[in-house]
Parts: structure tokens; C-alpha cells; sequence
């Protein structure tokens, strides 16, 4: 192999390796799901509701950055906009969203948040999918 030829390979590589990511997120995490809606539907007879579910999900989860209490560096990153910390603020972001950023469904299991610990489990993550899909009661 000529000298000429090994560089175009290595380039060929490196710039192989930086197509992977799209949007900041590698193509194994597009693989599970992450970032396309979760395809829950609303069953009849769910009792999941904002008193019942929500609230606890969104504190457990999501209000350590998402909440209109938070300035600046508290937020880590989270937009201004995203406040979880109400119905009224979350019916604002809007459902679709949340789905795609941290529910599942039969078409997507969504993992993008939070980035960290703790994280829902996919049980919780369904139970979000399936809350969201009945328009957050």
C-alpha cells in the first residue's frame, strides 16, 4: 500500500466515524428508538392522570433541570421554556415533545432524558407513553 493510499484510508476512517453522529447523538441511540415518537396509544380505562402519574414522574425525573424555579446554570441546559413543574406549563411544551425525548410506546422506546441518574425505567417510560397519548388528564 503506498504511502498516499494509507492517508486516504485513516482520512476515509476518521470522516467515516464523524457520520456517525447526527444531532449530537450517535447512530446506536437512533437505533433503540430515541427521538421519534413512541406510537403509545391510550387504552380505554387508563387511570393514569396528572394527580396519579405525572406529577410524580415529572418530580422524580425531570423538574431537577425542567422547572420555572431554576435560573441559568441550575437548568443545565434545559431551555427556559421547558417547565415541567406544572400541567399547565408541560400542556405548553406539548406532549409530543416529552414522547420523543423520554417515552415508549410499540414504535419507539425514547431514552434522550435525562441524561442522568436516576433515569425511568422502560415500565415508567410506557406509563408516560400511554399518559401522554390520553392528552395528560
Amino acid at each position: 500500500m503506498s504511502r498516499m493510499h494509507g492517508w486516504a484510508v485513516v482520512v476515509a476512517l476518521v470522516l467515516g466515524g464523524c457520520a456517525q453522529e447526527e444531532g449530537g447523538h450517535h447512530d446506536h441511540d437512533h437505533a433503540h428508538g430515541e427521538g421519534a415518537a413512541s406510537g403509545a396509544n391510550c387504552p380505554s380505562g387508563s387511570t393514569l392522570t396528572y394527580e396519579t402519574f405525572g406529577r410524580g414522574f415529572m418530580a422524580q425525573y425531570c423538574t431537577r433541570c425542567h422547572s420555572s424555579s431554576l435560573q441559568g446554570a441550575q437548568r443545565q441546559g434545559a431551555p427556559s421554556d421547558h417547565n415541567f413543574d406544572s400541567l399547565a406549563a408541560l400542556k405548553a411544551v406539548g406532549a409530543e415533545h416529552v414522547d420523543t425525548a423520554a417515552a415508549a410506546g410499540p414504535s419507539a422506546v425514547n431514552t434522550v432524558m435525562p441524561p442522568q441518574d436516576p433515569r425511568p425505567s422502560e415500565a415508567e417510560r410506557r406509563q408516560l407513553g400511554e399518559w401522554l397519548a390520553c392528552g395528560m388528564p
